[in-house]
């Protein structure tokens, strides 16, 4: 009964009802039959790398960008998160075998053999490697990751899923906001290129505290996150160099 009277009230304020954002597939109300502490709890995760204004910085063009993958012709998307990501075996990553250290999978190893490749292309000092590792640590645990709301990441090969606005790849970046488009970003190679064109922009960069630096790229919600990463990706950098 007391259960019934808590829906009711709950209703009446209009927590019962549910509402979807356009073009995000994601609900601004919870259900009443949803925790709203929990529901908060959710919605301040999901905003915990990133924000909700990021923009990219205006990027040097490349004069010779890293080709993106496309998608699969005729393959639908599921509009949630599988238990079964696509093998990203074939991906730019998979192009060498590092081995592994501080206790990263085979796969994080290689992402980060990328982004310290496209480092070297560049011509770009060690410091800017780890504080591209770094990013992708605390941005996406270094892993390729799709979109649940974006089919056209979910139609590429990709290491899980995730839903922060349209964010993917190793950086999240966000093709809406001018990062490029879904398969550019779902490309780690093209991925770590334009975080480092971006990155090139910064005044005195190489002077900058690794946390700095990264948030001047990525604008997250959460500026001190990429700190608690700088020792692991010293690491990598030390054993691909």
């Amino acid at each position: 009964m007391i259960r019934l009277v808590v829906m009711a009230l709950l209703a009446s304020i209009g927590i019962g009802s549910v509402r979807t954002s356009a073009g995000n597939g994601r609900t601004d109300r919870p259900a009443a039959a949803v925790d709203l502490s929990t529901w908060l709890l959710q919605r301040e995760r999901e905003a915990a790398s990133r924000s909700a204004q990021r923009t990219a910085p205006r990027l040097v063009p490349s004069a010779a960008p890293a080709p993106s993958r496309k998608a699969v012709p005729g393959k639908k998307a599921s509009p949630r998160p599988s238990a079964k990501s696509r093998p990203s075996a074939k991906s730019s990553a998979a192009t060498s075998n590092p081995t592994p250290v501080g206790g990263l999978t085979k796969v994080q190893m290689a992402y980060a053999a990328t982004i310290v490749r496209v480092g070297k292309q560049l011509q770009l000092p060690k410091q800017a490697y780890v504080i591209a590792i770094a990013t992708a640590l605390q941005e996406s645990r270094l892993l390729n990751l799709a979109n649940w709301g974006s089919a056209a990441s979910l139609n590429l090969a990709h290491d899980g899923v995730g839903g922060d606005y349209d964010s993917v790849g190793l950086f999240q970046q966000r093709p809406s906001t001018g990062w490029g488009t879904v398969a550019e970003l779902m490309d780690p190679a093209t991925a770590a290129r334009r975080f480092y064109q971006a990155l090139a922009q910064i005044a005195g960069w190489q002077n900058l505290p690794v946390t700095v630096a990264a948030q001047y790229v990525q604008g997250s919600a959460y500026p001190d996150a990429y700190a608690q990463h700088e020792p692991m990706a010293n690491l990598i950098v030390n054993g691909l160099t």
